[in-house]
């Protein structure tokens, strides 16, 4: 899978390399120097939103849950491994479960929170992705570029689903005899943590009001994200509507849900980024310099991201990935 993720990689940074000596690197270049240090803006919407997905991670918790800012970190530490680490062995979804556990949150609770988070922010970018495609219905779209939202939404769409069937799928017995035979066979004991998974994900689908405040906020925070947008093709000289910014954001999403295959979507989002602006006018130079500073906040963010996952372990980073520290036997309630 590592040599996978590695190839997939190399092929995106070459589309994305092609992409940009095609359409011109001199131009994109002094797009990005007309945005200048305004691009630290772009960051603190970033940081924003950010913050705002920990606290709806932290709303999908029972009372007596961590303090806002503890799950604002673990949130930054999830985003800056996911962005930074793509081809990990592990993800930081699964990292941020464990560190919630190692705050005292049981081990079921820690992974039923991430998962109903991650089912949270995938149903609401699927709607939000909805909003984008009503603000270009009365414009000319290419049928790569039309292809390329389908396919994103095909790949998101059974989060909307997840919330019913997740619950059904965790209560059939067949899986406690799964896990008890996996258990015995490979001697893993996380699979014993089954029932108090199953358990604390009910709980977190019958506390509709925590339900409520995840999607809520989830959703604000798509739309605090297209601000990114907005804000980034003023600073290119490029001034849209906060609609047409947020039919970018919310599409562009889902062409890089697309490709998925590629971590980052290296290349998917830049060709995506493309077609999209064309509907606006906005030229392809441009297009790529958006892409691009959109992923600057990636980078800031990410560094220190992964610096407060090494102080959260409590070891350096050669150490978590080196050490037999992820098997299955230390996390008896893993994701």
């Amino acid at each position: 899978m590592k040599a996978a993720a590695g190839v997939a990689l190399l092929l995106g940074l070459a589309l994305f390399a092609a992409l940009t000596l095609y359409e011109g690197a001199g131009d994109v270049a002094r797009a990005i120097e007309t945005a200048g240090f305004g691009v630290l803006w772009i960051v603190a919407i970033r940081l924003a939103q950010t913050v705002m997905a920990g606290f709806a991670w932290r709303a999908l918790l029972p009372r007596s849950r961590p303090r806002p800012w503890l799950m604002a970190r673990l949130r930054w530490v999830r985003e800056s491994i996911n962005n930074l680490l793509p081809v990990a062995q592990i993800g930081g979804d699964v990292i941020g479960a464990r560190l919630l556990r190692r705050r005292g949150v049981p081990g079921g609770l820690a992974a039923a929170s991430v998962i109903g988070d991650l089912l949270a922010l995938t149903a609401t970018q699927v709607l939000f992705t909805l909003l984008g495609v009503f603000f270009l219905a009365d414009r000319r779209v290419s049928a790569d570029l039309t292809l390329a939202i389908l396919a994103g939404l095909v790949i998101m769409a059974p989060a909307l689903a997840g919330f019913w069937l997740a619950p059904r799928l965790l209560a059939m017995g067949w899986l406690d005899r799964l896990a008890a035979f996996a258990e015995q066979r490979a001697g893993w004991s996380s699979v014993s943590g089954l029932p108090a998974l199953r358990a604390a994900f009910d709980g977190i689908l019958r506390r509709r009001s925590g339900l409520t405040a995840a999607l809520a906020i989830h959703m604000g925070a798509w739309f605090v994200g297209a601000l990114e947008i907005w804000l980034a093709l003023y600073l290119l000289g490029e001034p849209r509507s906060y609609g047409a910014a947020l039919a970018i954001e919310s599409l562009g999403h889902a062409v890089k849900a697309a490709g998925f295959l590629i971590p980052g979507a290296w290349g998917v989002q830049e060709g995506g980024y493309i077609a999209l602006c064309a509907v606006f006018g906005i030229a392809s130079p441009t297009a790529i310099a958006l892409s691009l500073i959109k992923r600057i906040p990636d980078f800031i963010l990410g560094a220190p991201g992964l610096w407060l996952w090494r102080r959260m372990e409590g070891s350096s980073l050669r150490d978590i990935f080196f050490r037999a520290k992820f098997s299955p036997r230390e996390e008896p309630h893993g994701l």
